[in-house]
């Protein structure tokens, strides 16, 4: 085979490079095309820069153009992309457009956006930053913004959105790329400095700031951000872009973004930008979450910066009461809240705050008037809070004598009015009585002669008149207290006013005629800068170190046996022929499945590292801050029922962190949807309220009004306060009370499966006639129909014996029912005297005072037909809990009828709303059955025009239905006759009262 193939010759050449290749293309030099140089493009010209945009460039022609954008030119004829331009235009649609669907995700590999923590936090290629900084401009943002909201409505009118997958997609792309736009505390400077640096006319500067200001402050970009997250869902969105779409963190965003930018202000642009930020970032839903974050991080950061804080905050007249008034509230729930002040001894933290607050005044007329406002307005002087707000501001006033003055005159004018008297809260009446001692206190330091001028005044004697002839008594005190402490202050021991009332010899009296006294020197506030937690982003700094809760140690090791070399030795067994087959009687054998942790088939799915439930408070808030522990947040809300309960009276562990354990309840979230998450949580408010009700429940009352919060969220909160009251009352008892004597045999549900045997849980169960069901949430109408019942049983028993026949023929079956009835009717109640005034002071009044403030706001969310009804129903089950013993009833009467015909214009037209309203009413007649008189003889007038307007109410309901309508007009009837019993009954005493009603 081989002599077939010859050599015919033979040639030697030079050896081939490994690095050449053994093809080449030998191309004609005729129509030659040069091949592009990838690695040296490099671009000239702005439309050489659209032209590479538009033709799908590569990697290094991007680079290039990206770079010839960002190229910091020199000359007149240099190009700027943040310059408004047709061209800047055109090159960031394609940016915009073609480029960011592409590249982004590319160029944003390996990175991180905006996020809340910083050790999430990496630095972005340097191709995405130059495409960032190639769009942080007005034109960018409303490109971006035009581009999201197209795919909104591409998905909107999309039926089936699986059929184009690409639009979730791309919009998910674009909400990325926003996110890291806006991402900084930096990012609104660098925006609005980019889009205005280079024009050159002071009118454009201010068109394209407003334009800015429309987009960012206005809510646009919130509003298809949210449009975006509402059409994806919210789990499709990633963490560090869900923050676009949430009112709260965005409005956040934007106050730090003040805060960063307001100390360097160089310019009146700047600071008008800034000011515009504040003013239409105010209108986005959360004004107190933007001033109270702008004054953390300006007025008391460190260092502090109060000039940059006023500039800011206080450029324009029209807002800056609103600003000063968050500002005053701020600092009461922050450093005063928890302040016990006792006595008139000075304070060093009302000084420091009364500090903070000179500062800010900086003797600016206007801001002093909005002072007085605050201090003598009927809706103001920090209702629901401690006293110590009140001290602050009037410490800060008295260096200026005239605003004191006018502090104690229109105190004193406001005190005595008649209208005044009858119709305002008496939270609000107590509030101003003790502006008008204190205030009174320093006038009197300030000016002798001024002050026994103003009390020898007709408006000073015309106010302590009216006072003492008020119908109430809580009324009639405030009155005297203010009579005798005034007078001590200006006239000798053998003139001195005395009232010899054993009201007057009462602890609180004491206090009260105390506050002449109180004389809190302005002091510096550099201590409250150390002690208080910034808030700076993204990282939070707590005030506390972090609870053991949160470390999370390594079980150690188990000593391992140590392996021997010897060799095994032989076993030997023996067995007995008489004892085999036959099992040991002595050998129970373990039951199977009697760990339910370990029933589950696949080992790889049972948990052996078991979380166990808190023992500490400070570990409940711990739980509870996880958001993102399924096991974590079922332990606590599992927990927090029995252990609030427990430690009530254990210390200060649960007074300590009431307020904060409070927030997290109501703010806690349904994450991972819990079947019975509504009811725990709603029991560890209960148990929070029944543990600490002094405190908790007019926080409660407060938080329902002017909180953050949900209409779910705030519907909790009011039926919280509703079966708290019962509970304190004695009217229910909750299945946690016996469960709180600390053994546990008795912890709640699945926690007795976890740590209990099976035989010790059967055990330990209590039967189920004993055991109290879980209340719903309708709970409250369930109560609501029990009141019903049990105010229009008698009423029909009556009915029903008027219509049986002659008397003679009808006493057999009368007596009959008359035992039946009795049987069936709850026997009165003897509430003690302290519950029934902690109902009134704690829950009663200061639903009804901030219901009063919030009813002369622009928009009362309290006027919502469903929360309206729960309010009303909740007001009624807490005035029926006090019951008739309360010493305050007629306090409490009043101010329940005249909030009632307030508000009944708010309640025509809503069937809910209506029956909340005559549940209300009927709650009220009951608990004053056995004292109807005096109501005709104080409240005639009310009890007439009640009785004309309920009757109009009964002719306008059909209630043939069966259903709320029906119970309308029942409750309608009920009420009608009980006043028309009261009134045939009392009528003379209603003759003077009815002169003149039509």
């Amino acid at each position: 085979m081989d002599e077939l193939l010859t050599p015919v010759s033979t040639r030697y050449t030079t050896s081939r490079k490994d690095s050449d290749s053994l093809l080449t293309e030998i191309s004609s030099t005729k129509h030659q095309v040069p091949a592009p140089q990838l690695q040296n493009t490099s671009i000239s010209s702005p439309q050489e820069a659209l032209e590479t945009l538009r033709s799908q460039p590569d990697y290094p022609s991007l680079s290039a153009v990206l770079r010839f954008l960002t190229r910091k030119n020199q000359g007149a004829r240099s190009f700027n992309i943040h310059t408004p331009s047709p061209k800047s235009a055109s090159i960031v649609q394609a940016l915009v457009v073609d480029i960011a669907p592409n590249y982004w995700n590319l160029l944003a590999e390996g990175s991180s956006s905006y996020s809340g923590d910083d050790d999430t936090q990496k630095d972005v290629s340097p191709e995405a930053k130059l495409l960032l900084q190639c769009l942080r401009s007005l034109t960018g943002i409303n490109a971006i913004h035009a581009r999201v909201t197209a795919l909104n409505q591409e998905i909107g009118n999309s039926n089936d959105t699986s059929k184009r997958p690409d639009l979730p997609m791309h919009l998910t792309l674009y909400l990325e790329l926003l996110a890291a736009l806006l991402d900084g505390d930096e990012s609104l400077k660098a925006l609005w400095t980019a889009s205005t640096k280079h024009l050159p006319d002071l009118r454009l500067v201010r068109v394209q700031s407003q334009s800015l200001l429309s987009q960012v402050a206005g809510g646009k970009l919130l509003a298809v951000a949210a449009e975006a997250a509402a059409n994806l869902g919210q789990d499709q969105l990633r963490p560090e872009t869900r923050w676009l779409a949430n009112g709260s963190e965005f409005t956040k965003w934007i106050a730090r973004n003040i805060a960063t930018w307001a100390p360097s202000c160089s310019t009146d642009d700047e600071l008008q930008f800034c000011y515009g930020l504040l003013q239409r970032g105010m209108s986005l839903g959360y004004p107190e979450t933007l001033i109270k974050l702008v004054v953390d991080n300006i007025l008391l950061s460190e260092p502090p910066n109060p000039s940059a804080f006023c500039r800011v905050c206080f450029r324009q007249p029209h807002l800056a009461k609103k600003i000063l008034f968050i500002l005053l509230d701020h600092l009461s729930e922050r450093f005063l809240h928890r302040l016990t002040l006792e006595d008139a001894a000075p304070d060093t933290t009302v000084s420091a705050v009364a500090g903070i607050i000179q500062v800010v005044l900086d003797n600016d007329k206007s801001r002093m008037d909005h002072l007085v406002s605050w201090c003598t307005a009927p809706t103001g002087a920090g209702l629901g809070v401690g006293i110590g707000i009140r001290r602050a501001v009037l410490s800060a006033l008295a260096a200026h004598s005239g605003s004191i003055m006018d502090v104690l005159e229109k105190s004193l004018a406001l005190f005595g009015d008649h209208l005044y008297i009858k119709h305002a809260a008496v939270l609000q009446q107590e509030v101003h009585a003790q502006v008008l001692l204190v205030s009174a206190g320093y006038v009197h330091r300030l000016s002798a002669m001024k002050f026994n001028m103003l009390v020898r005044s007709g408006a000073y004697l015309s106010a302590i008149s009216n006072r003492i002839a008020a119908t109430q008594p809580r009324t009639r005190l405030l009155g005297m207290v203010i009579g005798e402490s005034i007078s001590a202050l200006v006239d000798d021991h053998t003139k001195k006013l005395d009232f010899k009332m054993e009201d007057m010899e009462t602890d609180e009296a004491a206090w009260l005629k105390g506050l002449v006294h109180v004389s809190d020197p302005v002091g510096p506030f550099v201590a409250l800068l150390s002690t208080t937690p910034i808030t700076v982003p993204p990282k939070r700094i707590q005030n506390r170190p972090p609870s053991k809760a949160k470390v999370q140690k390594k079980p150690k090791p188990r000593p391992q046996t140590p392996m021997t070399t010897t060799k095994p030795r032989a076993i030997i067994e023996e067995i007995d022929t008489d004892t085999d087959g036959q099992e040991d009687d002595d050998l129970v054998p373990h039951a199977k499945a009697s760990d339910p942790e370990d029933s589950d088939d696949d080992a790889t799915l049972v948990q052996r590292n078991k979380l166990r439930p808190p023992v500490y408070v400070r570990d409940l808030i711990a739980y509870f801050r996880d958001s993102q522990s399924y096991d974590k947040q079922k332990l606590a809300l599992q927990t927090a029922p029995v252990l609030i309960r427990r430690k009530a009276n254990f210390g200060t562990e649960v007074s300590a962190h009431a307020d904060e354990l409070a927030g997290l309840l109501v703010g806690v979230q349904d994450n991972f949807e819990m079947d019975d998450f509504a009811d725990l949580r709603l029991q560890g408010m209960i148990a929070l309220v029944v543990a600490q009700p002094k405190a908790m429940a007019p926080w409660f009352a407060r938080t329902f009004f002017e909180g953050d919060y949900s209409l779910s969220q705030r519907s909790s909160v009011l039926i919280t306060l509703g079966l708290s009251a019962r509970e304190l009352a004695g009217f229910d008892t909750s299945e946690y009370q016996s469960a709180a004597s600390f053994p546990s045999k008795q912890l709640p549900g699945k926690m007795q499966q976890l740590y209990l045997p099976a035989q010790e849980q059967a055990n330990s169960r209590p039967s189920s006639s004993s055991r109290l069901k879980a209340l719903p949430h309708n709970a409250l109408d369930s109560i609501s129909a029990s009141l019903t019942s049990s105010f229009l049983a008698p009423l029909a028993a009556k009915a029903a014996d008027a219509n049986t026949g002659p008397d003679v023929l009808k006493l057999q079956s009368f007596t009959a029912r008359y035992k039946s009835s009795a049987t069936r009717k709850p026997r009165v109640r003897a509430i003690p005297n302290t519950t029934a005034a902690l109902l009134a002071t704690s829950f009663f009044f200061p639903l009804t005072a901030h219901f009063q403030v919030a009813l002369r706001s622009s928009k009362p969310l309290i006027l919502n037909p469903a929360l309206l009804a729960l309010y009303l129903q909740t007001v009624g089950i807490v005035i029926h809990a006090a019951g008739p013993s309360t010493l305050a009833l007629p306090q409490l009467t009043a101010e329940l009828w005249d909030l009632l015909l307030a508000v009944r214009i708010h309640v025509v037209g809503d069937v809910g709303a209506m029956r909340g309203w005559l549940v209300a009413m009927a709650s009220l007649l009951e608990v004053n059955e056995g004292d109807m008189r005096s109501i005709c003889e104080i409240q005639g007038r009310q009890v007439v025009e009640t009785r004309e307007w309920v009757g109009g109410v009964f002719e306008r309901t059909r209630g043939d239905d069966g259903g709320e309508e029906n119970d309308v007009k029942m409750l309608a009837a009920g009420v009608l006759i009980k006043l028309g019993e009261a009134i045939e009954k009392y009528r003379t005493l209603l003759m003077g009262d009815l002169i003149g009603f039509p």
